[in-house]
């Protein structure tokens, strides 16, 4: 699988997300990130080898323990992706935009009324 793939296959999961969400606080253990969460120490780790096989994450060991640091450079393809639609869209919509306003009809002038009946 591409980088790219497994970057957005990485991010597809909200526990994935709810994870680099506390890491761009800062760095944290394992088990400072699987405080929040209702599952096991191994189910947390297994989130956390995607986030790293996706370069989203860096984990290293610190004494006793494994400390987790997010990886901003990791979500640069993916942004880089996203801005080449927005940018795309923005276009499209800029341009209907425009196209609606040509297309919209002219308020008609005021014509005198040529069958005006004078009593």
């Amino acid at each position: 699988m591409d980088m790219l793939s497994q970057t957005f296959s990485a991010l597809a999961d909200p526990t994935r997300r709810a994870i680099l969400t506390r890491l761009a606080d800062g760095g944290a253990t394992v088990g400072e990130l699987a405080e929040p969460f209702e599952m096991s120490l191994p189910a947390v780790s297994r989130h956390l080898r995607v986030l790293t096989d996706a370069g989203l994450i860096e984990r290293h060991v610190e004494g006793q323990w494994r400390r987790c640091e997010l990886r901003g450079e990791g979500l640069r393809a993916a942004a880089d992706w996203i801005e080449h639609y927005r940018r795309f869209w923005e276009a499209s919509f800029d341009r209907l935009d425009a196209f609606l306003r040509d297309s919209e009809p002219k308020p008609k002038k005021g014509k005198p009324n040529a069958r005006r009946k004078d009593r």
